[in-house]
């Protein structure tokens, strides 16, 4: 039997090209970074940043090549270079691009992946007194960082979702959920943020708590899922829609799978809640604020004599 080596014979660099760039892909960009080399589109370029998206084919469809000191957000290829450096320097945004047989391309940059990192960080377990206590820690550190209204301060579909989430209301959380996706400016609206901060904290801190309701976050957060991610490509942003599919898969990227790790009592809140709160104009009060609602969903549909989401369906 032909043995199958993994590496592929080096090819000739192209004219300009940089020797490839050592990177730390996220597992969920398997789907994007082993099979053979397929074109891509620079859509994005930020100093510490810039965003690639493939044509066609499932979900992850955007890849994101970061700087070591950028958020690490859940579909990221890592390289071992800082912002101040531009690595990105010589990138333009509607560039071509390939991704794929382990590696990303783009102008004269090329990283190869050398390492993975998991952004499905692991908490458990937590007991529910234990999630009441990192809850309510949580929500004091939120107010000592002086957290404010995200981009949808005032909206009323924002809090309609949490408390549809908490009282195991799915179809009234899919129904507020719906109006917010894609609602707001930027690369990655702020509806969006919410949500994935919600399905997120849904998902891993239900999946975390030791109490046989446990389950209900997690079965809450699976169909709230496939809800908006079901045509997430059409009505949002190309990067919100894969963050969308990353975090309904317990993609939770490294910020934010810092402020879960202070739930869970790992680590103390303030230093994570500041970093999570930095992230953009308003992406880092707005996923934390999905975060907060997820958590006191979790510990709601957690409490004894709460009767399963799924016997609302019956």
């Amino acid at each position: 039997m032909t043995a199958l080596v993994r590496d592929p014979i080096p090819l000739p660099a192209r004219p300009g090209r940089r020797p490839p760039a050592a990177g730390a892909a996220s597992l969920a960009l398997r789907p994007l970074l082993d099979p053979p080399r397929r074109a891509a589109r620079v859509i994005a370029v930020f100093p510490s940043a810039l965003y690639l998206e493939t044509r066609g084919g499932p979900e992850p469809r955007v890849l994101a090549v970061v700087t070591c000191d950028a958020v690490r957000l859940p579909n990221a290829v890592v390289v071992a270079a800082e912002r101040r450096e531009q690595p990105f320097r010589s990138v333009r945004e509607g560039d071509e691009a390939t991704v794929g047989d382990g590696r990303v391309e783009a102008g004269a940059l090329c990283v190869r992946v050398r390492r993975w990192w998991d952004p499905t960080p692991a908490l458990g377990p937590i007991p529910p007194a234990a999630l009441a206590r990192g809850v309510a820690v949580l929500e004091d550190a939120f107010v000592a960082a002086g957290m404010a209204g995200g981009g949808l301060a005032g909206h009323p579909d924002p809090l309609a979702l949490a408390e549809c989430c908490a009282a195991g209301d799915l179809a009234g959380a899919v129904e507020a959920a719906e109006r917010i996706v894609g609602l707001g400016p930027g690369l990655t609206p702020s509806g969006d943020d919410i949500l994935c901060g919600l399905l997120v904290s849904l998902r891993l801190v239900g999946d975390a708590v030791t109490a046989r309701r446990g389950g209900a976050a997690v079965w809450l957060a699976d169909w709230l899922g496939a809800a908006v991610t079901a045509d997430a490509g059409t009505r949002t942003t190309a990067l919100a829609a894969t963050l969308l599919h990353c975090a309904a898969e317990g993609g939770a990227g490294g910020e934010i799978a810092a402020v879960l790790r202070c739930v869970a009592g790992h680590e103390p809140p303030s230093a994570a809640v500041r970093r999570l709160l930095a992230i953009g104009h308003t992406s880092g009060t707005d996923l934390a604020w999905g975060v907060l609602a997820g958590c006191r969903a979790t510990l709601a549909l957690a409490s004894p004599g709460r009767r399963r989401p799924a016997e609302h369906t019956a």
